[in-house]
């Protein structure tokens, strides 16, 4: 089967995970993106208090691990299920806050802990599943739904609360997430094993995380992702206060996001035909120092609109990269049959890597009022994050084979 014609064949595990992701618990950070101004006005909410809040994303990292394991041990629809549902539970609850920061806290929570179950650790299995040839295209379509509804949705949802208020745009979010969510596990595939996988046998998750832990690629991503999402929390809930710092008018910012968005697509797709060409290792490096770029742009005094646009793109390419990357690179390493506790693992090293983003940066803000030493500091750990994807093995175990030889 061609390059292409297996994506056409497999169309239907595809568009399941697409959907699904794209309304799924990603989805927030573009919500949270364009909400976090109106809460600031009209709660009198400081910038370093909500920028904390970030920090509590810490909660997470305890169930990713949890929820990968869920997934290979008792599927992607099943696991997927409990985040459909308690996904417009929470935007209805927010739709709801009358100032009380404690409220918010603990939707927040709400959702870090059990909406994890509609993220690529658990949607992306299908499609590795199903997929081999066109893996790094397939994981990019898949990985862009967030970006998608960030694109096409976010310039609508912003216009949409600006003249309706935030709150009745929770409430449209709450239809949203309920329809797409429940179409996505509808056209979930059945479970599916590849023909080289080993047999399950009952308990044995000790053999596989014991494998997992003797492999140097497990190290070098952790290691990788732990410094280049120090930053993620510019990308996911303060760039939009970072361009009204830097002088870009309420419209100016809103055309901006969509660039962010659009630079997340194009750069899932890029590494996506990249990984199916190239070494995984150099597109992995390459990919993610455009974050660095982006970051010190910010920090310079070049605030042209022409230069802040290209540093927002700069960092939507480096962070549409990385979702194909790091799936593509786990299942290359690991194979599909721990795909999820793989994939839980190194989600929980990036939500880590993001909560100690997100505290310094409110550090850095009590202490300078200003986001220029945050920048600063976390584009030099994401330059030499990019640089420990050179330190991955040239030729890795094809797929299964580390675990299959433990098993042995």
């Amino acid at each position: 089967m061609g390059y292409l014609q297996e994506l056409r064949a497999q169309w239907r595990p595809l568009v399941a995970a697409l959907i699904g992701l794209g309304c799924g618990f990603s989805m927030t950070n573009y919500v949270t993106s364009i909400m976090a101004p109106h809460f600031l006005r009209e709660f009198g909410w400081s910038k370093s208090e909500f920028a904390l809040i970030g920090s509590l994303g810490l909660v997470s990292v305890a169930f990713f691990p949890f929820v990968g394991r869920l997934t290979d041990m008792i599927g992607v629809r099943r696991t997927a299920l409990i985040g459909v549902i308690v996904a417009p539970l929470a935007f209805l609850g927010l739709s709801q806050m009358t100032g009380d920061i404690r409220v918010y806290i603990a939707l927040f929570l709400f959702q870090a802990v059990l909406c994890i179950t509609t993220t690529t650790t658990v949607y992306s299995r299908t499609v590795v599943q199903y997929v081999t040839r066109a893996r790094g295209l397939a994981l990019a379509i898949v990985a862009s739904g967030p970006a998608i509804t960030g694109a096409v949705g976010g310039p609508i949802l912003n216009n949409f609360v600006e003249a309706h208020g935030w709150r009745a745009g929770y409430l449209a979010l709450v239809a949203f997430s309920a329809v797409a969510g429940t179409v996505a596990l509808l056209m979930l595939p059945p479970e599916r094993k590849d023909s080289g996988e080993v047999p399950p046998r009952a308990k044995t998750a000790k053999e596989d995380y014991a494998t997992i832990f003797r492999m140097r690629a497990f190290w070098v991503l952790l290691g990788a992702m732990l410094l280049c999402n120090l930053p993620q929390v510019i990308a996911l809930t303060q760039l939009n206060l970072v361009l009204l710092d830097n002088g870009v008018t309420a419209k100016g910012v809103s055309i901006m996001i969509s660039t962010f968005a659009t630079g997340v697509l194009v750069g899932r797709f890029a590494s996506g035909l990249a990984l199916d060409r190239f070494p995984a290792y150099l597109v992995a490096g390459i990919g993610m120092g455009f974050t660095a770029i982006g970051l010190f742009l910010l920090a310079s005094r070049f605030d042209d609109p022409n230069v802040l646009m290209l540093s927002v793109l700069l960092i939507g390419l480096s962070f549409g990269a990385e979702g194909d990357v790091v799936g593509y690179l786990v299942v290359r390493n690991f194979g599909v049959s721990v795909f999820s506790s793989v994939m839980g693992m190194m989600t929980a090293a990036m939500a880590i890597s993001a909560s100690i983003g997100a505290a310094l940066l409110s550090l850095t803000l009590k202490l300078t009022d200003s986001f220029e030493v945050f920048l600063l500091s976390s584009g030099t750990a994401v330059f030499l994050g990019s640089l420990l994807f050179l330190l991955l093995p040239r030729d890795p175990a094809p797929v299964t084979a580390a675990v299959a030889e433990a098993r042995s």
